[in-house]
């Protein structure tokens, strides 16, 4: 596959408006870029129960997808999909710090079948095939993330909440709904991107992603590292945008439309690269 790139998205705030609608001109730009040759896929901190429909909707064709902020790859097989690759770890003790800080949080666990349990329903959850379980069992088994909402709370608070609890035995992001979506340590959107550049044996220069939220932070900074381009949406705050290589107009004008266009057309792409 020399010549072509490894097109990376995040989901919400950069495919998608806030209402769910896809940010403008983005099919259109997705196609020409899945046209052209190059691997387009999603890199999300959505579970795949979440990721799937925009998969489908875009018209991908990539063997890979990213989701649960990098704990998740999954990998197409035939007409079907398999979790590919799965990192977890033992949420007891990352539960037992957020309980004491957080007690009337929210919470929801992924176990490594993909089947989420919950202390309690939210909207915004995809909870399809979930169950809702006491706080005590939420960890009976190894996870691959850890999700939390606490209405009342917002992102400066989670982030003394963080510093408070000590959590650098897991790693951390905090989305643009002001969750706190926690994951294996070491493991990122970058870090599961580079198994499947790997898998799919691509030129490390030959990558874009983008994103808008501090999730994606760890994304960049791969990308980055392979002099690969890194693209902040014109709406992400200050700190993301320092940690990419650019800046492209907010979701809501088209900014990933404008991003993508400025791939290389097939023409543009030599055979013998």
């Amino acid at each position: 596959m020399t010549g072509h790139w490894l097109v990376g998205l995040d989901v919400d705030g950069t495919i998608l408006l806030q209402d769910e609608t896809m940010s403008p001109g983005v099919p259109e730009a997705v196609a020409r870029v899945r046209d052209a040759g190059h691997v387009v896929t999603i890199a999300t901190g959505r579970s795949w129960m979440a990721t799937r429909r925009y998969v489908e909707e875009l018209g991908l064709t990539a063997d890979y997808v990213v989701c649960s902020n990098g704990a998740v790859t999954m990998r197409r097989d035939g007409d079907d999909w398999e979790r590919w690759n799965v990192e977890t770890f033992d949420p007891t003790p990352v539960l037992g710090l957020l309980r004491d800080r957080l007690p009337d949080a929210r919470y929801m666990v992924e176990l490594a079948s993909g089947q989420r349990l919950f202390t309690e329903q939210l909207d915004d959850w995809t909870l399809d095939g979930g169950r809702q379980v006491d706080f005590d069992e939420l960890g009976a088994l190894p996870v691959s993330r850890i999700v939390v909402v606490s209405p009342g709370h917002d992102e400066d608070d989670f982030h003394r909440l963080v510093a408070d609890a000590g959590l650098n035995e897991v790693s951390y992001a905090i989305g643009w709904t002001a969750w706190l979506d926690i994951a294996p340590q070491g493991v990122d959107k970058g870090t599961a991107l580079e198994q499947v550049r790997t898998e799919l044996g691509l030129d490390g220069g030959r990558i874009l992603v983008a994103g808008d939220g501090r999730n994606d932070i760890g994304m960049f900074g791969w990308a980055r590292s392979l002099e690969g381009r890194a693209v902040a949406m014109g709406q992400a705050p200050d700190e993301v945008k320092e940690a990419a290589s650019e800046v492209t107009a907010d979701v809501e004008d088209g900014g990933l439309a404008q991003a993508l266009d400025t791939l290389p057309a097939p023409a543009q792409v030599s055979a013998g690269e």
